[in-house]
């Protein structure tokens, strides 16, 4: 018997990712950009910053630094409680020093950011579709389950993406499966399509 796995990527918390170290592409004078105008970074990006390491044995590994993790909880929550209908999501850049929010364009979401980054660097880019509309995609798809499974189309696993772009779809065959969701949800759905193996059950002893 075929068994869905259902992935909550964003919905029950912020997706944290190790994106590639601080870029210049974000805008000009961070001071200078306000509102939704595209991507924009905070005051506290002037400033360069050592990447953090925590111990753990003998090893020392990236990680997160205290003031950015309480800026990023603070701006999650404020986003998915306040301004679900522009937050996103986010990501932590350890080697930048740095967190990145998507949001679709906000003047009243950005001037929280700011208020809420205190020192920190965050990075503010443009997303397509918002963390509210995506949870409605998300547990649209995720209740028609049962409805796929019965037409044949393997769905394995179901996501909002952090970065706004859509909501993710695993399947076994893209073709099959994008033109069955297409026929149903209609094309201009945010659902992004990946290909991926049927869920094995994990397996204990030798």
């Amino acid at each position: 018997m075929h068994r869905e796995r259902v992935v909550r990527l964003l919905l029950a918390g912020a997706l944290v990712m190790t994106a590639p170290g601080c870029a210049s592409d974000d805008g000009a004078d961070p001071s200078q950009q306000t509102g939704p105008t595209g991507g924009w970074r905070t005051a506290g990006c002037e400033f360069s910053r050592m990447p953090y390491f925590t111990a753990v044995g003998a090893r020392r590994l990236p990680a997160t630094p205290p003031r950015l993790a309480a800026a990023m909880e603070r701006i999650d929550r404020g986003g998915r409680e306040r301004f679900a209908d522009s937050f996103a999501g986010l990501e932590v850049d350890q080697a930048g020093v740095r967190a990145i929010v998507y949001r679709v364009p906000s003047e009243p979401f950005d001037a929280f950011i700011r208020n809420t980054a205190e020192d920190n660097c965050i990075v503010v880019r443009d997303a397509a579709h918002a963390v509210a509309e995506l949870t409605e995609w998300h547990d649209r798809v995720v209740a028609d389950l049962p409805y796929w499974s019965a037409q044949g189309i393997r769905i394995t696993t179901v996501g909002s993406r952090h970065d706004g772009v859509g909501v993710e779809i695993g399947t076994t065959d893209l073709e099959k499966t994008r033109a069955a969701l297409h026929s149903r949800y209609g094309e201009e759905a945010p659902l992004v399509l990946v290909e991926e193996g049927p869920v094995r059950p994990l397996r204990s002893g030798p």
